[in-house]
């Protein structure tokens, strides 16, 4: 199975590394002070305590495993220049929604980062994949359930 790269931004990097460090420095050490208390309070087989103390080490592990994944598999969105004036991961798009008769600004970003509410998309989403690749005045249509067409108006 390939791996598809995670592309994230400097600043999501950044919180995904502290996240990390917090967990493995702060939250890991505390769980496992909590599992010897919840043991020294005998019987492990009724010993609720213990119970969820072992779960919580479980969702640390999980989620330290998820963050190391991402750091080994992520690439770094480069702010975009658009030397080539070409759409790509890290460009700020307006377009016009032939549909819709309004210009509307994007951003495209990786998965990981996507922010519908402020519109920030998926590299993977259909409106992405469609400006991926093209330049200021093309007119693409995008490949939705219900297909539209949009022009670049501008990449920033």
């Amino acid at each position: 199975m390939v791996e598809e790269k995670i592309y994230l931004t400097e600043e999501s990097l950044k919180q995904y590394e502290e996240k990390l460090k917090y967990l493995q420095e702060v939250a890991r050490p505390q769980v496992i002070e909590e599992i010897k208390e919840a043991r020294n309070q005998g019987d492990l087989s009724e010993n609720a305590e213990y119970d969820a103390a072992r779960d919580k080490q479980a969702a640390i592990e999980n989620e330290i495993l998820e963050i190391q994944h991402i750091l080994e598999n992520c690439e770094i969105i480069k702010s975009s220049t658009s030397s080539n004036n070409l759409v790509r991961i890290g460009s700020n798009v307006k377009f016009y929604d032939f549909s819709t008769k309004e210009i509307i600004e994007v951003k495209i970003v990786g998965a990981l980062d996507a922010d519908p509410f402020n519109n920030k998309i998926s590299n993977s989403s259909a409106l992405a994949k469609a400006l991926l690749g093209n330049k200021v005045g093309d007119i693409v249509e995008v490949e939705a359930p219900k297909k539209y067409k949009i022009r670049v108006e501008s990449i920033l």
